[in-house]
């Protein structure tokens, strides 16, 4: 275990260099650290909310849409199905699966066969629309069993209910998808670490390191971005308007400038078909240029087809951005929305339609500004803290074992330098928790040089020579060290994957302080004592 080949003293070289160049950055100044070489990294610790400060924000989800939401989806599908089979021409009309007086009430959704000797084949069109439809998967049941859909019978009247188990998985649903968009509205490009996390069935906890600006993070975030296109109604005068006099699904909505319009509630394409929105101009014009997938492009190009020479109209959020007449078919599924604003409301647009709509609304319960003196007042502390324990441990380990304690103070150092070069390099976020698993690692990562250093004095003491004693105390220790190591490193993983926020925080340093204290107080310190020993080749070891 003492003869190290070439392969490996290079391979424990470059372990050290690299991470000595990837904790660099962390001590230039901003200034230096721009004028390093292209080949160099330039990334630092990313500070979590405790240290730099930042935003913090409670979020409160209104989940009941979501099921008003589902409730619609339901009545929707069964004038679908009703529709289809009022045009089919291969059975007699009076063969027809068609429904009547659809209705949705508090929790289900209502709707009578017109022909009631027809009862069974409804009931075998209706059973599909009890399968569920959450996160996007398509499954009978939920949850290891829990039916979403229940559908019931009375005479020629079929009732569709959502189970409060489905109400539920319907809420949890939509407060994931919540987390998902408002997590690319914020950190489209994922740089930013915000940390985002559930707080009861309701609630959204939001923390963005380093922002100042509540107000604009809630502007970003309180849009619903809920946009869709629809079919407009010509044929109505303003008095008909002005009066209400509407067709059954059909409603008045407003444009920015307050002129009303009238249009089908019935979504030709929605946004949830965009796959693309980016900012453009369009003859000197700041405009969204966007593009569907293949489904939203065969639908929009059909209703263009059919329907050129006829306004359509661009919805977002229950307004009216643009109702422009349809020139002529559009087959390729792209497009761009006018009269959206100056650029940095085109811009914003851009990013709510590329994150998606928020499939419930969110209002702010409760905001907090931290600000950068208590994250400094937090960094001194915990740097402090770690000073101390550090100084600590190199006494101790110099006055306990000599030499031997010196070459474990080196490793100890290098262990530090990787723990700041990886921090760097995986951009993990460094909270006041994350500085207590670094202090905890610095006592760790002697732990080993500790067993190791007592069964050399073992052997030492039953008459082994400095070869022996190093090889066995190096060999026997081993496994044990392994053993303590790898409990604790799963002891990390489980409250990496199951904490949030700082405890997720101290698990990602623990981690990476458990596996480059077993290369620095293993590998490196057996390293630089066996090149010592075998260049002194002493009779006994001082230690």
């Amino acid at each position: 275990m003492l003869n190290f080949p070439r392969w490996k003293v290079i391979m424990i070289a470059l372990v050290c260099l690299y991470g000595a160049v990837t904790a660099l950055p962390n001590f230039l100044s901003e200034e230096q650290r721009a004028a390093l070489p292209g080949f160099m990294p330039e990334d630092t610790l990313n500070l979590g909310l405790d240290l730099q400060g930042g935003v913090h924000l409670l979020w409160g989800a209104q989940t009941e849409d979501v099921v008003n939401a589902r409730l619609d989806n339901l009545a929707d599908q069964i004038r679908d199905i009703s529709r289809e089979e009022a045009r089919r021409r291969d059975v007699p009309r009076e063969q027809r699966v068609t429904f009547t007086d659809i209705k949705v009430t508090e929790a289900s959704v209502t709707a009578r066969v017109r022909n009631p000797g027809l009862t069974e084949q409804a009931r075998q069109k209706l059973i599909p629309l009890t399968q569920s439809q959450v996160g996007g998967g398509v499954a009978p049941v939920l949850g290891g069993g829990v039916q979403e859909v229940e559908l019931e019978r009375s005479d020629d009247v079929f009732t569709l209910t959502l189970t409060e188990q489905g109400i539920e998985i319907q809420k949890r649903d939509a407060i994931s998808r919540s987390m998902e968009v408002m997590r690319k509205r914020v950190d489209p490009t994922g740089t930013k670490e915000i940390t985002l996390q559930p707080q009861g069935s309701d609630r959204i906890v939001l923390e963005v390191p380093g922002a100042s600006d509540p107000e604009e993070i809630k502007n970003l975030i309180g849009k619903t971005a809920k946009l869709s296109f629809h079919d407009v109604e010509t044929n109505l005068s303003p008095d008909d308007i002005a009066k209400g006099r509407l067709r059954p699904r059909q409603k008045v909505l407003f444009t920015r400038e307050g002129q009303p319009i009238v249009i089908n509630e019935r979504v030709i394409v929605s946004g949830d078909d965009l796959i693309d929105a980016k900012p453009a101009y369009d003859r000197g014009t700041p405009v969204v240029s966007f593009s569907f997938n293949l489904a939203g492009a065969k639908r929009f190009g059909t209703h263009t087809a059919n329907n050129v020479g006829r306004p359509f109209a661009i919805v977002l959020d229950d307004e009216v951005i643009s109702a422009p007449n349809i020139n002529g078919p559009i087959p390729g599924g792209q497009g761009i929305i006018q009269g959206v604003g100056n650029i940095k409301e085109v811009n914003e647009l851009s990013t709510l339609l590329k994150a998606g709509a928020l499939p419930v609304k969110l209002t702010v319960l409760a905001e907090r500004t931290v600000g950068p003196d208590l994250g400094k007042d937090n960094i001194d502390k915990g740097s402090l803290a770690a000073i101390i324990g550090f100084v600590g441990v190199i006494i101790y380990m110099v006055l306990s074992y000599g030499l031997f304690g010196l070459a474990a103070n080196v490793a100890l150092i290098t262990n530090l330098i990787l723990i700041t070069g990886f921090l760097s390099l995986f951009q993990a976020t460094l909270t006041l928790p994350g500085i207590a698993g670094v202090v905890l690692t610095i006592g760790m990562a002697v732990d080993a040089n500790v067993l190791i250093f007592e069964r050399i004095r073992e052997e030492q003491r039953s008459g082994a020579k400095a070869f022996q004693a190093m090889e066995r105390g190096y060999g026997q220790a081993l496994s044990t060290i392994m053993d303590a190591n790898i409990t604790t490193f799963i002891a990390a993983a489980i409250l990496y994957f199951l904490g949030s926020g700082p405890v997720q925080g101290f698990a990602v340093t623990l981690g990476i302080g458990i596996l480059t204290s077993m290369f620095t107080a293993v590998v490196l310190t057996r390293y630089i004592l066996s090149t010592w020993l075998k260049r002194k080749r002493p009779t006994t070891l001082p230690i």
